[in-house]
């Protein structure tokens, strides 16, 4: 739910990339971002990929 911090396979922190892949400001595609942040691993690739953000869906559920 919330952005992984580090890689779960390698540990490289990854979460101060996902704000500017989301926001992509330069218009590229997904691999030059990747290639421009120095994310060279398929598995802190796979991370950010995969990762689907659902902290505000789960914050409009209250706690009973």
């Amino acid at each position: 739910m919330i952005v992984p911090v580090r890689c779960m396979s390698c540990g490289k922190p990854i979460a101060q990339y996902w704000k500017a892949l989301q926001e992509n400001p330069k218009n590229l595609s997904v691999k030059e971002m990747f290639d421009e942040f120095g994310l060279e691993r398929f598995c802190c690739r796979a991370q950010l990929l995969g990762h689907v953000d659902l902290i505000d869906v789960a914050a409009k559920f209250k706690r009973a």
